[in-house]
C-alpha cells in the first residue's frame, strides 16, 4: 500500500495509519475487493474507526480519521483503501454499531459516520 503504515494493533488486529504529511491514497480495488471511505465530523479528527465484517464477531479493523483535501472541499474522513467485498459493521466506538455498509469489488463505498446523539 502507498501512503498507509499497517501494522499489528496490540489486540492483534490490523491497524493503518497514514503519515501525518501524506495526503494521497493508492486504492488497491478490483474483482472482489474495494475501498472504504468513512466520513466524520471535525471532532473525530484523529480518532479511530472500525469496522468488521457484518454480524461475524471477527476481528475489526481500524483506521484514522484525518482532513483529507477534495477539489473544492475539505472532509475529515477515515480511508479503508482496500476491503474485501461484503457487509461491514461501523463502530461508533467499542460497543456501538453505528451502521452496516456494503463493500463492492471494484468500487469505493462511503458511509457517514453522525454525530452521537447528546446525553441528557
Amino acid at each position: 500500500m502507498h501512503g498507509t503504515d499497517r501494522h499489528q494493533h496490540d489486540a492483534g488486529h490490523p491497524h493503518e495509519h497514514a503519515p501525518d504529511t501524506a495526503d494521497n491514497l493508492l486504492l488497491d480495488i478490483g474483482a472482489d475487493v474495494g475501498a472504504l471511505v468513512i466520513q466524520a465530523a471535525a471532532d473525530r479528527d484523529q480518532a479511530e474507526v472500525e469496522i468488521s465484517p457484518a454480524g461475524s464477531g471477527q476481528p475489526r479493523t481500524h483506521n484514522v480519521v484525518r482532513l483529507r483535501q477534495t477539489p473544492g472541499r475539505s472532509v475529515y474522513a477515515a480511508v479503508f483503501p482496500a476491503v474485501p467485498a461484503g457487509d461491514y459493521d461501523v463502530w461508533r466506538d467499542a460497543v456501538t454499531r453505528a451502521g452496516t455498509v456494503t463493500v463492492r469489488g471494484g468500487h469505493v463505498a462511503s458511509f457517514t459516520l453522525a454525530e452521537a446523539a447528546p446525553t441528557s
